[in-house]
């Protein structure tokens, strides 16, 4: 049943600023934002809209370097203790006051929801006074400002009125304010919500910035069809479409009036394994665990041929990667960067070697609106995994319920497909959110689905955070990936590109990490 909601309370009470032309932006995505709440998943595209109605404290300008938000300066006042001036001024779109007291509503919040690992080196907050926080890391957290550029900030006396004290999983109907409300403090408000089809929002006058923008009106359309979603830029329906079809490219550079925009991204895409439990779930092996032996990992990466996947699936526009983290992360190292070669003989070897010589029949789980051509890539995989032996019973659905699937606290999924992009653009958030040990209620290892632990590893991601001297960071961030490419508790696959088109009349930033401001987007 759908749910629409005009939130029309909130505007209504609002001063009106000096008019802006009246601008509507039209564009669509094939996946829908599955929550307004800013917390509801650590991903990508609920974190990059929901991050033009809620804050951070300290945000990433068009550079993708870090700048002032919520809070003005920050410092630290011990090697493990981050002091945080807060804004003054700034109110929330209820017209309520920002303070102190909703940092330390949103740090707790957040601590027990789906973006923990944003504060897994968090230890506690402390209000100073009405506009300076604490807060005290696990140790020295050199790169703790880095880290917290998606943890939004929420009103506590907005949550606390509506019964939204702690996030709620979307999927499960959970009667809970903010799963289809939203009242932050950024440049856009929600003004209307039909979950799955459009999500609208609206300039907010009273924001405390400096707008850079002149839309009045946002109009995001969910249009799960490729074709569809193309038909509808070219016919003038869109103004920009997010996630461009690799098929679709050259037709939509050709078209007079639209253009194409492209950029490298940081997201790797990757195959992962169940390794924590003792037998697999869906699986035709009874009585053991297969992928908790290296010689069948092994296996799986030597039959994957990548260069095909880039060729033929992803039409070039694919950066093959033997790396959890691509070029621009912090930690990237191209001499680690050699992908293990693809040979079907050697991975047949492999398996018979690991008792396994007809191989095995196993299910994988795979979003189909989440990746560029993700759905495409799952099926390339299972027909390169079948002629070794291998049988894979694809599971290929919308992110909503994938996520809700494979994430914290189900973790159900024998082998699957994800993609990942470090949020502080440093080796170490890839390192503690994927492959960590599971630490409970502690931020470490929540989005490690596969449940691979290494003391050793986990040791080493323990120093990363908290060595200050840059060579010997790098170092240990090398010993660790050198760790993750032997034991092979993941198979990367490609960085892919950003592409997006837009009508020529549309001028925007288009960011590595593929999130979308609409903070810069103007329109003549």
């Amino acid at each position: 049943m759908r749910n629409r909601l005009l939130v029309v309370g909130l505007i209504a009470g609002l001063a009106v600023a000096a008019p802006l032309s009246a601008k509507t932006f039209r564009w669509a995505n094939d996946g829908d934002v599955i929550s307004m709440d800013p917390y509801a998943r650590q991903e990508t595209t609920l974190l990059s809209f929901m991050g033009n109605i809620y804050e951070p404290l300290i945000q990433r300008d068009k550079k993708l370097n870090l700048e002032a938000a919520l809070a003005t300066e920050w410092s630290q006042t011990a090697p493990d203790v981050w002091r945080f001036k807060l804004r003054q001024g700034v109110k929330f779109h209820d017209g309520t006051p920002f303070t102190a007291d909703d940092v330390v509503f949103s740090f707790e919040r957040a601590r027990t929801s789906q973006i923990a690992a944003t504060l897994a080196t968090a230890k506690e907050i402390r209000k100073i006074d009405d506009f300076t926080v604490d807060i005290a890391t696990k140790g020295p957290d050199p790169i703790f400002p880095q880290e917290v550029t998606n943890w939004y900030m929420m009103s506590k006396a907005w949550a606390e009125k509506n019964h939204a004290e702690k996030m709620a999983e979307p999927t499960k109907n959970e009667d809970n304010f903010a799963v289809r409300n939203a009242n932050g403090t950024g440049p856009f408000m929600l003004k209307e919500r039909e979950h799955e089809v459009k999500t609208v929002l609206v300039n907010n006058p009273n924001w405390w910035g400096k707008p850079e923008h002149n839309l009045t009106e946002v109009v995001f359309t969910r249009i799960a069809n490729a074709s569809t979603r193309v038909a509808a830029l070219l016919s003038g329906e869109l103004d920009m479409i997010y996630t461009v079809p690799p098929q679709d490219i050259e037709r939509i550079r050709k078209t007079k009036g639209l253009k194409v925009l492209q950029t490298p991204e940081l997201r790797t895409i990757y195959l992962g394994f169940d390794m924590a439990r003792p037998e697999l779930t869906a699986s035709s092996v009874k009585g053991k665990n297969p992928f908790q032996d290296l010689r069948v990992r092994k296996a799986f990466y030597q039959a994957i041929d990548e260069n095909a996947i880039k060729a033929k699936v992803m039409r070039g526009f694919a950066t093959p990667t033997a790396l959890m983290i691509g070029p621009g992360v912090n930690g990237f190292d191209a001499k680690l960067n050699q992908r293990l070669p693809f040979d079907q003989a050697a991975a047949k070897k492999l398996l018979a070697e690991a008792g396994y010589p007809n191989g095995f029949e196993v299910a994988m789980d795979c979003p189909n609106d989440r990746y560029v051509n993700d759905e495409e890539i799952c099926q390339a995989v299972v027909a390169m995994l079948a002629r070794i032996g291998i049988k894979i019973n694809l599971l290929a659905q919308t992110k909503t319920k994938f996520f809700t699937k494979i994430n914290f606290p189900a973790y159900d999924t024998p082998f699957f497909m994800l993609g990942w992009t470090p949020a502080t653009y440093d080796a170490h958030n890839m390192l503690v959110s994927l492959l960590h040990t599971r630490v409970e209620g502690g931020g470490a290892g929540l989005v490690n689905i596969g449940g691979y632990s290494n003391k050793t590893l986990d040791g080493l991601i323990d120093n990363i955070q908290v060595e200050t001297d840059p060579a010997k960071r790098a170092a240990l961030i090398a010993q660790a990936q050198t760790i993750v490419k032997d034991d092979i508790p993941t198979i990367p696959l490609h960085q892919q590109a950003v592409v997006w088109a837009t009508r020529d009349n549309v001028t925007l930033t288009q960011l590595a990490d593929n999130f979308f401001p609409f903070r810069y987007v103007t329109m003549k």
